[in-house]
């Protein structure tokens, strides 16, 4: 039998941070594993730089990494000149344009894709595709290729099945009101509301372009080799076995991702002020709450007022890390941060963009305010801080739910009128944290979430879950490869 093919992957992340800094990790991962792979990243001119610094330390010492830009499209109606990223639109209602903008990337992305081949025509490595689940589109490219294509979409196990099982079987096409619970036939224990759901899928009937724009994801999903999925298995393995039971394409637990992270150079000289303000905190045994709604929600001036008396009155020390668009919202921070951080010292507001890891891996940091974004959520269960579920847009709310009800690791915000989407009012916000960096309450979700962070070690450990997986899907891909070259002259990707 001829020796395995060496490995070729093709990634192409969505342009959006959130999307992108997993497979950047995925791509640490891979080259660990497989120290002689080659891994090709596609994205755009205006990305490219932020993969270039991401990955600096790899592409320095020539580690088999190259990255290729393909023209982002310009003169897309309502999105500006040179916004290549979610996190630059105006507002995110622009977020399907965006998407559906990203489809004209198919041809530069199909002469990329050739010249490649071409340049590998004698030596065939086992190529493979893991693409963004917004850029459905791949899947019909990488066919034309005859190149494996994974899709990931940057959720977990839990919010994956759980949003697919609800839109099979409908269950949001009853009488219920937005707030009423409904119970998951396949999941009895499991309690949802219409209000867990994004429009247009909280819909009795869902119809429009961005519910046509994601059945066209979802057919494209279920049509690929697979699906690389941002957790470990013990952490929801009930939804991921029942994924691989009943659904497509088959799932494979990879994470958590950002344990291959590099580790932040912590040289005196480039010390950042918030890595300065926490050591502090540290000297003087105060615990911080970190504070971070991601860089895609959008924060009413109202809320965002009820927010600021809220950490003012729970008396708890705050490092409040603000996305570009809260920096709209300058006057309100501004007040709130002379009284509270400047004469007060207890709390830090950081404007820049931040390394949450290590924020959420130094030592005064107790528990984490969190929007519930799946990163943030896999990111504060490896640093073993727990969260104060604040979810507000996308799949946050059903990730709110397995962190609170399923792995209980936090606990929720409390809204004013108990719905899930409810206003957040000062009092409700400060009873949570303080519940949380105080209370009984918060002691057992510290406990808990240290236990489920050593699992979440484990699971990338050699023997350990995830790095099972890994080697599973590469033995698995070139066992083909090399079985197709044997029998036709040809790989898959020839």
């Amino acid at each position: 039998m001829a020796a395995a093919a060496p490995v070729h992957v093709l990634l192409f992340p969505f342009m959006s941070k959130g999307h992108t800094i997993p497979l950047l990790h995925l791509t640490r991962v891979l080259l660990l594993r497989c120290p002689q792979a080659n891994v090709t990243i596609f994205t755009t001119p205006g990305n490219k730089a932020f993969i270039f610094r991401s990955l600096s330390d790899l592409l320095n010492s020539g580690g088999g990494i190259s990255i290729i830009d393909l023209p982002f499209p310009s003169s897309i109606p309502g999105i500006p000149s040179g916004v290549e990223s979610t996190d630059q639109l105006p507002t995110i209602s622009l977020f399907l344009s965006f998407a559906t903008a990203a489809k004209l990337l198919q041809p530069h992305f199909e002469d990329a894709l050739q010249n490649l081949l071409s340049k590998h025509h004698h030596h065939r490595p086992c190529t493979f595709l893991i693409s963004d689940g917004f850029l459905h589109w791949t899947l019909q490219s990488a066919s034309k290729f005859n190149i494996p294509r994974f899709v990931f979409y940057g959720m977990g196990g839990y919010a994956l099945t759980l949003s697919t099982v609800v839109s099979q079987r409908g269950l949001l096409s009853g009488p219920e009101s937005d707030d009423e619970p409904i119970t998951v036939p396949d999941f009895p224990w499991i309690k949802l509301t219409r209000n867990d759901f994004e429009h247009p899928f909280n819909m009795r009937q869902p119809k429009g372009p961005h519910f046509d724009f994601v059945v066209e994801m979802g057919m494209a999903s279920a049509s690929s080799y697979g699906m690389v999925v941002n957790s470990f298995y013990e952490l929801e393995h009930q939804f991921v076995d029942y994924w691989n039971a009943k659904l497509l394409p088959r799932a494979w637990c990879v994470g958590p991702l950002c344990l291959a992270e590099k580790k932040p150079k912590s040289e005196a000289h480039e010390k950042p002020t918030w890595l300065d303000w926490l050591d502090q905190k540290l000297a003087q045994g105060r615990s911080v709450l970190y504070v971070a709604f991601g860089t895609q929600a959008e924060v009413s001036n109202e809320q965002l007022r009820e927010i600021a008396i809220g950490l003012e009155k729970s008396e708890v020390d705050f490092l409040w890390a603000v996305s570009k668009r809260g920096e709209q919202q300058q006057t309100i921070i501004d007040g709130f941060e002379e009284k509270v951080v400047k004469n007060e010292g207890r709390g830090l507001v950081v404007r820049e963009w931040v390394e949450q890891r290590q924020i959420l891996g130094h030592e005064s940091v107790k528990g984490f305010l969190s929007h519930c974004g799946w990163n943030s959520v896999v990111e504060s269960i490896c640093a073993k801080v727990p969260i104060l579920a604040w979810p507000m847009m996308a799949e946050q709310h059903l990730n709110a739910r397995i962190v609170v009800e399923e792995i209980k690791v936090g606990v929720r915000v409390e809204t004013w009128n108990g719905s899930v989407r409810g206003f957040v009012r000062w009092e409700g916000l400060e009873k949570t944290v303080r519940e949380l960096m105080e209370g009984e309450t918060g002691k057992a979700v510290r406990k808990k979430v240290a236990e489920v962070g050593q699992m979440a070690s484990n699971a990338m450990e050699e023997g350990g879950s995830s790095r099972h997986a890994l080697d599973l899907l590469l033995h698995e891909l070139q066992a083909q490869c090399t079985n197709s070259a044997d029998s036709t002259g040809k790989g898959p990707a020839s």
